[in-house]
């Protein structure tokens, strides 16, 4: 089964915002054995619309289009699927309560924008939105499926959960796919290319291999369709014998995730100390719901008095060594540990970047710091020359870093 995304919004183009939308329906379709052949990004302009859903309608047999079905008048995407499925707009009258009831919660009252919003095709199944005032629509076209969604991530996120897929699941029950993933870490993707050359060429037909790099591990995804899911976990155990003398890490949890199930499951838990990293640890760790379990707090010490004055660095040492230095991690951890009473805390210092790099310290230099209950310690890193890929390598280091320490507490 083929399916092609498509979303509406000048804002998408114009770079303003991101199109999560896109993948987050892809990997739900994908999850469900859905192969998605394209994704289109086009203005709030009627004939661009038309035409892209007339083209897509006739190369894919699902389409799922986002945004475009506001109240204002540059929101045209209802209007124009309902002259594509020759339908004509009707004011819902369940839709139009829905609203009022909304709104009166609230403390609105109905506009006529509002109102527009109860105005839908007569020929489309309407799927509830209960987080805004924008209702799906599901047209039908022969065999052919197109659902119009709002582009609100997360009002699109909730019909596709609670009506898109179960929906989908009930209408295409042949569809399977499954798949595996590990994570390699501190291998290139080229050389780790070079080690599974002879264990790809031998891969079973309808099972495939993918590489998806991120800063400091490379993801390996396994997917098998149809027939060739029998045959998957036993392709996932030959891929990790052949691993076996690397470090990587089964399941797709982001590290932020494994460190904090980990933390809570240990009753433990870490803060930390930024200075290259401005923050983006404590950020990664707090993106992570009901992370207030374990996570204690973050201080963010650019500037090297702070670094001295709140988290007790020595200045001496700051003076002879540098901010960008074991003494200095090392001190920055164990301050940060006792200011907050955190079983574990993490420190960085380094040169991010693109300016500020010496010989002696060139940019993507950085020293990490943990320090436990039992000991304190500092490695010292060479990333890149790009300050994103720095603060993302040294973020995701840290927590490596963490994670094995808390793990190593365990034996």
């Amino acid at each position: 089964m083929k399916a092609i995304i498509i979303t509406i919004g000048d804002e998408i183009l114009m770079g303003q915002i991101l199109d999560t939308n896109s993948q987050y329906i892809a990997r739900s379709l994908t999850d469900m054995g859905v192969e998605i052949t394209e994704i289109l990004s086009i203005p709030d302009k009627r004939d661009e619309i038309y035409e892209t859903v007339e083209y897509a309608m006739s190369e894919a047999d699902l389409i799922i289009v986002t945004g475009g079905l506001g109240p204002t008048k540059d929101d045209v995407t209802k209007k124009v699927l309902a002259e594509y499925f020759g339908s004509q707009l009707k004011m819902n009258e369940e839709v139009f309560a829905r609203l009022e009831e909304m709104l009166k919660r609230r403390g609105l009252t109905m506009n006529e924008g509002n109102r527009s919003q109860a105005l839908l095709p007569d020929n489309c199944r309407i799927l509830r939105n209960d987080k805004g005032t924008a209702s799906g629509m599901w047209f039908e076209k022969g065999w052919k499926s197109l659902i119009s969604l709002p582009g609100v991530p997360f009002e699109m996120e909730h019909l596709i959960d609670t009506s898109v897929m179960p929906e989908l699941k009930k209408k295409y029950p042949h569809l399977q796919l499954e798949y595996r993933m590990l994570k390699v870490y501190d291998v290139p993707e080229s050389q780790l290319a070079q080690m599974l050359e002879n264990w790809e060429d031998a891969l079973k037909e309808g099972l495939k291999l993918a590489y998806l790099p991120s800063p400091g591990l490379v993801r390996l995804r396994i997917t098998a369709k149809g027939e060739s899911v029998k045959h998957l976990d036993e392709c996932y155990e030959s891929l990790k014998e052949v691993l076996k003398d690397v470090r990587y890490a089964e399941g797709d949890d982001v590290l932020e995730k494994q460190l904090g199930e980990l933390l809570r499951n240990k009753k433990v838990t870490m803060a930390t100390a930024e200075s290259c990293t401005g923050g983006y640890i404590a950020h990664l760790i707090t993106s992570i719901a009901g992370s207030s379990d374990y996570f204690k707090g973050s201080v963010v010490s650019y500037a090297n008095e702070v670094k001295v004055n709140v988290l007790g660095v020595n200045a001496a040492d700051l003076e002879r060594e540098g901010a960008v230095s074991e003494a200095v991690v090392l001190q920055m951890a164990e301050g940060v540990r006792k200011i907050t009473g955190a079983d574990y805390a993490v420190s960085t210092s380094g040169v991010a970047g693109p300016g500020g790099g010496t010989p002696e310290k060139p940019v993507g230099t950085v020293w990490i710091g943990v320090a436990t209950p039992r000991k304190s310690y500092a490695k010292l890193f060479t990333f890149s020359f790009t300050r994103e890929r720095n603060i993302a390598k040294a973020a995701s280091k840290a927590m490596e870093m963490l994670l094995e320490e808390v793990r190593e507490n365990e034996k």
